[in-house]
Formats: structure tokens, C-alpha cells, sequence
């Protein structure tokens, strides 16, 4: 019986462990870092640099979402969506969180500059400080814009699984990363959007807070649109055709709809949807950028 309560109670810790490293964001960047590894290449795939890019990048990635749990602890405890997480309930200690965050840390640059190269390491360490550092700690606090300028360390992913597998930086994988910088600021807005009271509640500039939803509604409309037109670059450059081009088309106009359903409504109406689609969008695009890569 002892044992029994106790291997629940292991269970329950190491799925503590795993929310700190919000799995879900974790995947997605994972997934556009294996993707960007992939669209790099055109002949025989490196296993070992597939594997050890990933490993080592989702690591990182984990770390810089640790620490922003423990950054964030305070604001956490105010907000509907957030006080559930570990540190607030008291489930994992600051310390402790700590200690998992650096030894995540220490982990993802051990692998990446040993296993992958020294330029992925940098750069995927400055992606780290980047979000959990420079976003959390200033411009989550001091910019309505601070999505806007903060989705620089959301973006690299892409450019990170480029360079992992070439050991360069080309304009290819700065065209991915644009379009991830591009697209984060409609992806989330919605959201904040719909929780905006939490937002207000914590002291937190987010836009819907800072400038009213209408004009948060419509700059998600604008980016949306420029997301639209920075997309068929890939095509323009000779880095896809069409097969890329037409999905992205496709997929493109469906978040312009999407974000003009959601300008002509009323208060919150339709930012779920949205933010939904969003998140469909981004993968049916770089799946497309595959297909087109490996189907023609």
C-alpha cells in the first residue's frame, strides 16, 4: 500500500516537472526546428544531428520555459488561467525549480555544442536569455508591444533546426524565422484578448489592456495581412513552388477571414476561433513547405 501511494506521488511530481516545461509550446517549437532541419537539406539526412538538434533545442526551450515559471510566480497567482501551475500551488518549490531549469539548461548546451555545432548552441542559448530574461523580465512588463518584440525569441526555432543541420545562417532559414516573428503577434492576441481581464489584474501592459480591443483587433487584422503577403516569399525566392504556394494561399486566406470575423465582432467573441486556427496555420504551412520540398 506504502509503495502504491508512494509511485502516485512520483507520478504526480514528475508531471509537475513536465507542466514547468510547458510541453505544449515545447512541441510546437520542436516541430517548426525539425522542420526548418529538413527544409535544409536536400539529399541524405544527418540522423545523429535530427536527433541531437532536437534533443538539444526542445531542452533549451524547456529550460527558458522554467524559468519563466519561476519569473512569472507572482503574477501567476492573480490570474485565472495561470494559478493552477506548479509554484503557485506549491507543488514544486522556487528552488527546486531552479535547480530543473539549469540542469535543462546545462543539458541542452552540453548536447548542442558537443553533438550539434557551436553556432546552434550560441544561438539557441540566446534564444533561452532571450525569452526568459529579456521578455519576461522587461518587456512582458514595460511594452503593450512586448509580444511583438519578445516573438524575436519564439521565432528562431526554425532557424535553429536550419543551422543545426549546416552549421550556417542563409537567407532560407531567416525567411522561416520571419515568418514565425510575423505570425506570433495574431496568434496571440486573440488570446490576450480573451483574457484581458487576468492581464489587467496582474499589471500587465498587454495591448487589449493598454489600447482597447478594437484597435487590438485591428492590428491583429494588419499583421494578418502581412503575414499573408512575407508567406509567399518562400515561392518568390525559389525555395518552394507550388504546391507550397497554393497552401499557403489557401491557409493564408483563411486566417485573413478568420481575423476579419473577428474584427466585425462584438467584445470576445470569435478570439478563440481564432487563436485556434492559428495554431492549425502555422502547422499546415510548414507541413506544406515539406511536401513541396520532398514531393517535388
Amino acid at each position: 500500500m506504502n509503495n502504491l501511494a508512494l509511485s502516485k506521488s512520483d507520478s504526480s511530481s514528475l508531471a509537475q516537472y513536465f507542466e514547468l516545461c510547458k510541453p505544449n509550446v515545447v512541441s510546437l517549437i520542436v516541430f517548426t526546428a525539425i522542420v526548418g532541419m529538413l527544409l535544409s537539406t536536400e539529399g541524405t539526412i544527418a540522423i545523429n544531428l535530427l536527433v541531437f538538434g532536437s534533443i538539444g533545442i526542445a531542452l533549451g526551450s524547456a529550460a527558458g520555459a522554467a524559468i519563466n515559471h519561476v519569473i512569472d510566480q507572482k503574477i501567476d497567482t492573480v490570474m485565472d488561467r495561470t494559478m493552477a501551475r506548479p509554484i503557485p500551488t506549491g507543488a514544486i518549490s522556487t528552488r527546486n525549480a531552479l535547480i530543473f531549469a539549469a540542469m535543462l539548461a546545462i543539458s541542452s548546451m552540453v548536447i548542442l555544442s558537443t553533438l550539434v555545432n557551436l553556432l546552434t548552441a550560441f544561438l539557441t542559448f540566446l534564444s533561452m536569455i532571450g525569452y526568459a530574461f529579456i521578455y519576461t523580465v522587461y518587456l512582458k512588463r514595460t511594452t503593450p508591444h512586448n509580444i511583438v518584440l519578445g516573438g524575436a525569441a519564439g521565432a528562431t526555432p526554425p532557424l535553429l533546426g536550419w543551422c543545426a543541420m549546416t552549421g550556417t545562417v542563409t537567407i532560407e532559414a531567416i525567411l522561416l524565422f520571419v515568418i514565425i516573428f510575423i505570425w506570433t503577434p495574431p496568434h496571440f492576441w486573440p488570446l490576450a484578448i480573451k483574457r484581458q481581464d487576468d492581464y489587467r489584474r496582474a499589471g500587465l501592459p498587454m495591448l487589449p489592456v493598454t489600447h482597447g480591443v478594437a484597435f487590438t483587433k485591428q492590428q491583429i487584422l494588419l499583421y494578418t495581412f502581412l503575414l499573408f503577403a512575407v508567406t509567399l516569399l518562400p515561392y518568390s525566392i525559389a525555395m518552394s513552388g507550388l504546391l507550397y504556394l497554393a497552401s499557403a494561399i489557401v491557409l493564408g486566406l483563411g486566417f485573413i477571414y478568420h481575423a476579419i470575423k473577428l474584427y466585425r465582432s462584438e467584445g470576445d467573441v470569435h478570439t478563440m476561433q481564432t487563436f485556434g486556427y492559428s495554431i492549425v496555420y502555422l502547422f499546415g504551412l510548414f507541413a506544406a513547405l515539406l511536401a513541396d520540398h520532398y514531393l517535388l
